[in-house]
């Protein structure tokens, strides 16, 4: 006996908060989540959309609640995200994310086009740094940096290593602004040109510096700071500000420290 739900004479259901729409959610979610970016919560898909994603299926477990936070607090895509959003019930919707979100909305999008990034990356001259994360190891820490990045408007935020800057907690981390800046994966080898300033302890007081518009601003993990291939490619050692015997600042807080101090010498747009 042919199964109902792959019997292509059989009518998908029609949404009942929008009936004019009888494309079943749950089947395009299955079939694109696994080449798909995960837009995990409201903030990440109004983010997402104001940044020109292109999403593929957004669903939420309370429709009206969903929007109303868009009248609240995202009213120029409100159009966009009602025409975006199906409601389904809270287990489905559960069921498709790895861990529900409190504003119980996901989305799937379409990831940028890499060379596009890669173009983005390498423009010359660019406006403003490029911001790289050489071997980092948390996933939330390297959202938090994206999410920082796009506030100031960096070019992009690099990454070198095995972790994967558009992995599900990452875009979680970074409220869906992977989409206002160019975000990947890149060898210390192919990082895009410019001067290269490399955080480090042992570095010249930034306080003492400008950083130009087109440097590349290099961070190392926590636990083992700069590796030796990117140092050997660095052309300046800075140092952040620190009393003795503190041991380091948090990833997100050193690059927070340094975009800040490239905008108040004069980088940053108005």
């Amino acid at each position: 006996m042919t199964d109902p739900a792959h019997d292509p004479s059989v009518a998908s259901p029609v949404n009942p908060v929008n009936p004019v729409n009888p494309v079943d959610p749950v089947a395009v979610w299955r079939r694109a989540a696994p080449g798909a970016v995960l837009l995990d919560g409201f903030h990440a898909l109004k983010h997402a959309v104001r940044f020109g994603a292109e999403v593929l299926v957004a669903v939420t477990a309370d429709r009206a609640a969903a929007l109303a936070l868009a009248d609240e607090l995202a009213a120029d895509v409100r159009g966009t995200l009602a025409a975006l959003l199906t409601e389904v019930p809270h287990g489905t919707y559960a069921s498709l994310v790895p861990r529900p979100h409190p504003t119980a909305v996901a989305a799937l999008a379409v990831r940028p086009d890499r060379a596009v990034n890669l173009a983005k990356l390498a423009h010359a001259p660019r406006t403003a740094p490029v911001v790289v994360l050489d071997q980092p190891r948390n996933l939330g820490n390297a959202g938090a940096v994206v999410r920082l990045a796009a506030g100031f408007g960096a070019t992009g935020v690099v990454t070198t290593g095995t972790l994967d800057p558009w992995h599900p907690t990452v875009v979680r981390g970074g409220a869906g602004l992977h989409f206002a800046t160019a975000v990947e994966r890149l060898s210390v080898d192919e990082l895009p040109p410019g001067p290269l300033f490399a955080l480090d302890p042992e570095g010249e007081d930034i306080r003492s510096l400008k950083l130009p518009d087109e440097a590349l601003l290099a961070f190392g993990s926590e636990r083992t700071g700069l590796t030796a291939e990117l140092r050997e490619r660095a052309d300046h050692l800075v140092a952040l500000p620190m009393r003795p015997q503190v041991s380091s600042y948090n990833l997100a807080t050193s690059v927070a420290m340094t975009l800040y101090h490239w905008s108040a010498t004069g980088g940053a747009p108005a």
